[in-house]
This record gives C-alpha cells, sequence and structure tokens, in this order.
C-alpha cells in the first residue's frame, strides 16, 4: 500500500511538472506573437560552442519589422524553403511524402520542413534527428501555427535565419553582405540569401560557389513561377 500511494504521489508530481512546462510553453509562444524574441536557442547554442572550443566569436543579430524588409527577400524564402506556406497549418505532408519515398529508395537524405517548422526549431529547440525532439518541435509548430498569423512567423523566420557564421536575421546578412538595410535587397541578393540557407556555414554568400549560383538561378526561377511579390499578399488573404 505504501508503494502504491508512493508510485501515485509521483505521478501526481509528474503530470503537475508536465502541466506547468505546457503552460510556459503556451504562455511564451502566445507573447511572441507580439513581443521580439532577443535571441533565440540556435544563437545560444553556437555561443556555447565557440566558448567551448575557445574560438573567437561575434554574434551579428539585428531585428527589423516585416514592413522594413525587402518583399523580394521574403517571396525568396518561400520559393527556396516552404512555397505551400501561405495554405498549409505547420507541416506539407506532400513534401514529407516524398521525402519518406526518396530516403526509403536510398537517396540523399531530404528534410520536409516547413518555415513554421524552422522558427520552432530555431526557436525554441536544439539540433538533432531524435523522435523526442521531433515530438517537441511539432507542438510548438502547432502553438504558432495556432496563435500567429503568417505574416508574424515570416517577421519572426527571416530575423532569425541563419545566413553565416554568427550571422542571423536578413538585415544583419543585408549589411555585412552587401553594406545596405535589407529594405534595399534586389532579387538577385535576395535570391542568393535565401540559396544559402539549407546550410549556410558552408554555402557563403560572400564567395559563392557554382552550386550556390544554380540554386540561386533556380530560385530566381521559382519566384518567377510563384507570382512575385503579389504571392505574398495571400499571406493576409488566408484564414487564420
Amino acid at each position: 500500500m505504501k508503494r502504491l500511494n508512493l508510485l501515485q504521489r509521483l505521478l501526481r508530481g509528474l503530470l503537475l511538472v508536465l502541466s506547468l512546462l505546457l503552460l510556459t510553453a503556451v504562455a511564451t509562444v502566445l507573447a511572441l506573437r507580439w513581443v521580439n524574441p532577443p535571441t533565440s536557442a540556435f544563437m545560444i547554442a553556437a555561443r556555447i560552442a565557440a566558448f567551448q572550443d575557445s574560438r573567437p566569436y561575434r554574434t551579428d543579430f539585428r531585428w527589423v519589422d516585416l514592413e522594413s524588409i525587402s518583399p523580394q527577400v521574403a517571396i525568396a524564402v518561400i520559393a527556396a524553403e516552404d512555397q505551400q506556406f501561405p495554405f498549409h497549418m505547420g507541416f506539407d505532408f506532400k513534401s514529407i511524402r516524398e521525402a519518406v519515398r526518396s530516403n526509403a529508395r536510398g537517396r540523399r537524405v531530404r528534410g520536409a520542413s516547413t518555415i513554421s517548422q524552422q522558427v520552432a526549431k530555431n526557436l525554441f529547440l536544439w539540433s538533432g534527428r531524435s523522435w523526442f525532439r521531433k515530438g517537441l518541435e511539432a507542438g510548438f509548430t502547432l502553438m504558432i501555427e495556432v496563435m500567429w498569423p503568417k505574416e508574424r512567423i515570416l517577421e519572426v523566420y527571416l530575423n532569425i535565419a541563419q545566413f553565416g557564421r554568427g550571422i542571423y536575421g536578413v538585415e544583419a546578412a543585408a549589411q555585412r553582405f552587401y553594406r545596405q538595410p535589407a529594405r534595399r535587397l534586389n532579387r538577385e541578393q535576395s535570391a542568393l540569401l535565401a540559396a544559402a540557407l539549407p546550410n549556410p556555414l558552408r554555402l557563403r554568400v560572400e564567395a559563392p560557389s557554382r552550386y550556390l549560383l544554380s540554386r540561386r538561378d533556380w530560385i530566381l526561377r521559382q519566384m518567377s513561377g510563384l507570382g512575385g511579390s503579389s504571392y505574398l499578399d495571400r499571406l493576409a488573404s488566408e484564414p487564420q
């Protein structure tokens, strides 16, 4: 009987802790609908890794509102990363099925993360492929989609995405690579920045490889196919 009572108390304590963690996560996500995040989990992890390796490191992170970012950057990122962004609820199931088939055939592992999933991962979580982390990512993605409008999701993503070592957000990238604010970036510059997103530490905007330039050209074609900046109008027209 004593063991049973102890087990019941432990279970109640565990449920209480889990409930508090869930409420904290919900409150944090809700607050970030209006409050701009001062940093992200990925930025913190990068600083810690550099400190452990005794390497010089500086975080260049400059928040700007979506209205202060060139629409060309927004459409380039959507064209490169998540063309169904205005329409899904955080998960692109068609891309997920294609990724599963591709990986099952032994081809190079490909991902199917949406912009919303990348916001959840970069802002709150850590790198890795464990099912536990994937489960947390799915939970945060759903909360973000429910609590934030699409414009806010895109705004946060454009401000916390990594574009180079220690370079986070399109404003920092525009100033570092082009010596101008993000609102002045043109189509080619925007497409090149978007092309580096899959691996910004290897794909260097300041010294673009042949592969990076070919990916930039592909993104430019995708941008034209989506209809250019008018595609962004769907973000406001889709029901939230």
